[in-house]
């Protein structure tokens, strides 16, 4: 939609409650916001002019459309705080301040530069958020550590079918987190991403079938710990997501669809394991099955299909957590791929370096963290 060429010099944190970075391009600005009394981050982008999807395009086909509809640039901006990510909601309004539907919004993705996915040699995904999300909060005793400095950014697929174009869309995300400070401190868990067909840098997007149709992916967990809480993502039709044991075929979860009367997702149910540390258990060494699940009554095939599940997993030591390799050769196609989105070439300052290669990321801590059971 937008050929952004963002510049995302990063303007020092001023002093006070309420410091404000800022990050100009052509035409969309980020800006960033901390309300240390709410223990909120604001994080505002924008403007967005949305057109209306074509007659008869629905958002599952957008998947397919190589023009304006695709993903955006992705939108960089810096984490403000030491602190542990706890929950999020998000608004759209436009130019005159009218809100926007939720529909609108087929998906945005939060990515952390800083750190690699567990099962995926791929930058982070931090979190995501779709027409089905509602408002994601976790208790205070578990949470998502971030430092001060970690380069983060937002991007964005839009599901116009309002009829009409929409102008100066702003997208907010309000991000709660919890003080370095609190004491005890909380539980250290990760995102976890677990979807039916994906190919880093390529997509995951499929095409299904008329009717009932199952689509499943098998990995083997590479350390020892608990999965605290799952959500997940689909599309219209959508049925459930599963994660099954694959020796003895156990469904251990599943994450289950609303829909309307016509079959149109509504919302994703989500879980919640365990407030402290205790959760489903999941081992390194051992095969497991994520199993997409729709029921399309169209009588035709539709593309663009998605399903994944996604969570927190507290890691027995986070220490084992896989570090970001930049001579691995999927995690460059990831890098490329995301600078690629929207036609765009993202930039971060004078840190980047040339072509595809992001700066070093600050090393973990050489102590070991255990988490506590």
């Amino acid at each position: 939609m937008f050929a952004v060429m963002a510049s995302t010099a990063l303007l020092a944190l001023s002093a006070g409650p309420w410091p404000v970075v800022t990050t100009p391009s052509d035409e969309v600005t980020t800006r960033v916001v901390v309300d240390s009394s709410r223990r909120e981050v604001i994080i505002t982008v924008g403007p967005f002019d949305i057109p209306a999807l074509p007659p008869g395009m629905s958002h599952d086909e957008m998947e397919m459309d190589g023009g304006e509809h695709g993903n955006s640039p992705v939108y960089r901006f810096a984490w403000p705080n030491q602190s542990w990510f706890r929950g999020f909601r998000y608004e759209m309004k436009d130019k005159n301040g009218v809100e926007v539907p939720s529909r609108v919004l087929h998906h945005m993705i939060m990515i952390n530069f800083d750190r690699r996915q567990l099962l995926y040699p791929a930058v982070e995904r931090l979190m995501g958020a779709g027409q089905e999300t509602g408002e994601t909060t976790i208790p205070r005793t578990i949470g998502v550590p971030l430092e001060p400095g970690q380069r983060l950014g937002a991007y964005f697929m839009w599901s116009n079918e309002t009829g009409k174009d929409l102008e100066g869309v702003q997208f907010t995300i309000i991000m709660q987190y919890s003080p370095a400070n609190l004491n005890p401190q909380p539980v250290h868990a990760l995102p976890i991403y677990m979807d039916v067909n994906l190919t880093v840098g390529e997509g995951n997007a499929f095409d299904m079938p008329a009717g009932h149709s199952e689509k499943s992916y098998e990995f083997t967990f590479p350390i020892n710990g608990r999965l605290l809480g799952v959500g997940g993502h689909m599309h219209d039709y959508g049925t459930a997501v599963r994660l099954e044991d694959v020796e003895n075929g156990k469904v251990l979860t599943e994450i289950k669809a609303r829909k309307d009367a016509e079959g149109r997702l509504l919302k994703l149910d989500r879980k919640l394991f365990g407030v402290s540390g205790k959760g489903l258990k999941l081992e390194a060494g051992k095969r497991y099955r994520v199993v997409g699940v729709y029921d399309n009554p169209t009588g035709k095939m539709i593309p663009g299909a998605m399903a994944h599940m996604v969570g927190l997993f507290a890691p027995d030591n986070l220490g084992e957590w896989p570090t970001i390799d930049l001579a691995d050769e999927t995690l460059q196609t990831d890098l490329a791929k995301l600078e690629e989105m929207g036609g765009g070439h993202q930039h971060s300052g004078a840190d980047d370096h040339a072509g595809h290669t992001m700066p070093t990321p600050a090393k973990p801590s050489a102590k070991p963290i255990q988490n506590r059971r």
